[in-house]
C-alpha cells in the first residue's frame, strides 16, 4: 500500500472507525491515525466512529472527540476500517459501505480485505504498527506516537507473544523517541485494574474447570453476574489471558453472556490449538494464538462445541 495521503488526495470528508468493543490496538490504531490527519490534512474533515472506549484510555489524546454512528449514513470521500473488515464495525458499516473510496487496514488472518484498498498484513503484531507503515513518520509527534505505541503493547501483551517481531521492537523504539511516559502509559492501559475488574477477574479464575485432561481451561461470567458486581464488557478483559497463563495448560476460553443462550466467546493458546481456525469455523476470528467469536446456546452447548475442534487438534501436529 501507498502512504496513506496518497490515498486521500483530494478527500474533504474521512472517517475511521475500528471493530466494536474496541480494545487496545483498535483504540490505538485509529486515534494514532486520526491525530495524524488532523495534523497532515488541517482542511479535512476527519471523525472517528467508535463504541465508547474503556476509560482507561482516556489518556490518549483525541479520544473525546470520537463520535457514534446517526441513523443515517453520511457519504464520505473515503471511509477507513482498522483493526477488523467491514462487517465488525457495528453502526459504522454503513458508513464504509456508502463511502466514495474505502480503505482497510488490518492484520487479522481472518480478514481477506474488505476494502476499495486493503493492506492486510497476518505477520505483523498490530494494526498500530500497520498504521505506522502508512503514515509520514516525519510528521510524528508524541500524541501520535503514545497512540500506536498503546496500540502495539496491547496485542503484543507488552511485547511477550509470539507475534513480536525485530520489525515490532524497531517501531516501538522509534515511538518511544517522543517524549511521552510509555513506562506510565503501559501501567495505566494495561496492567492497572479497578476494583471491580479485579473481583470479577477473582470470580473467574476461581470457578474456571479444566477439561481435555487438564490441557483447556474454560470459565464463564452470566448476566447475573455481571449485574451483582455492576461489570461492563470492559471490565472482563483480561481473564483468558491470565486462565491461559496457567500451568499444563494449551488452550484457554473465557465467555460472557451478551443474551438469551448467547455467548461472546475469547480463545487463547499457547501455541498447540489454532484458535483462529476454530473461531472462523463459528462466525468470528483472529490470529493462531488470540480469537473469538459469538456463539449461541447453553453453557454446556457452546464448550461442548467448542471441545470437539479444540480436541481434534491437539491430537494432530502443532501448527508453525
Amino acid at each position: 500500500m501507498n502512504k496513506i495521503l496518497e490515498e486521500l488526495k483530494g478527500a474533504k470528508t474521512i472517517g475511521i472507525s475500528g471493530h466494536i468493543r474496541p480494545d487496545g490496538d483498535c483504540v490505538g490504531s485509529c486515534m494514532g491515525l486520526y491525530l495524524f490527519l488532523k495534523k497532515a490534512l488541517p482542511e479535512a474533515e476527519v471523525k472517528v466512529y467508535l463504541e465508547r472506549p474503556a476509560d482507561i484510555y482516556d489518556c490518549i489524546k483525541g479520544v473525546e472527540h470520537i463520535a457514534e454512528a446517526g441513523s443515517e449514513p453520511e457519504i464520505l470521500d473515503v471511509f477507513i476500517a482498522l483493526d477488523a473488515g467491514k462487517e465488525r464495525l457495528g453502526e459504522a458499516e454503513k458508513y464504509f459501505d456508502a463511502a466514495k473510496k474505502t480503505i482497510n487496514i488490518d492484520h487479522h488472518i481472518s480478514n481477506k480485505g474488505t476494502g476499495d484498498i486493503n493492506y492486510i498484513v497476518p505477520d505483523a503484531s498490530s494494526t498500530s504498527e500497520l498504521v505506522f507503515d502508512v503514515i509520514d513518520e516525519e510528521m510524528l509527534d508524541a500524541d501520535i506516537a503514545q497512540a500506536l505505541y498503546m496500540g502495539i503493547v496491547h496485542d503484543t501483551g507488552v511485547f511477550q507473544y509470539s507475534n513480536t517481531k525485530p520489525k515490532t521492537l524497531k517501531t516501538a523504539a522509534k515511538l518511544i523517541e517522543y517524549d511521552f511516559d510509555f513506562s506510565r502509559l503501559i501501567d495505566t492501559t494495561f496492567y492497572e485494574k479497578t476494583y471491580i475488574q479485579n473481583q470479577i477477574l477473582g470470580r473467574a479464575l476461581l470457578e474456571s474447570i479444566l477439561f481435555l485432561d487438564g490441557k483447556c481451561i474454560v470459565s464463564v461470567v452470566d448476566r447475573k453476574t455481571m449485574d451483582f458486581y455492576g461489570a461492563r464488557p470492559s471490565d472482563l478483559d483480561g481473564i483468558v489471558s491470565q486462565l491461559r497463563s496457567t500451568k499444563g495448560v494449551e488452550c484457554a476460553v473465557f465467555m460472557y453472556e451478551t443474551g438469551l443462550q448467547e455467548y461472546k466467546v475469547s480463545m487463547r493458546s499457547c501455541g498447540g490449538v489454532d484458535v483462529a481456525s476454530i473461531a472462523s469455523y463459528f462466525g468470528g476470528g483472529g490470529h493462531v494464538r488470540a480469537a473469538g467469536c459469538t456463539m449461541k446456546g447453553t453453557f454446556h452447548d457452546v464448550i461442548n462445541n467448542l471441545s470437539l475442534h479444540i480436541e481434534k487438534q491437539l491430537k494432530e501436529e502443532k501448527p508453525e
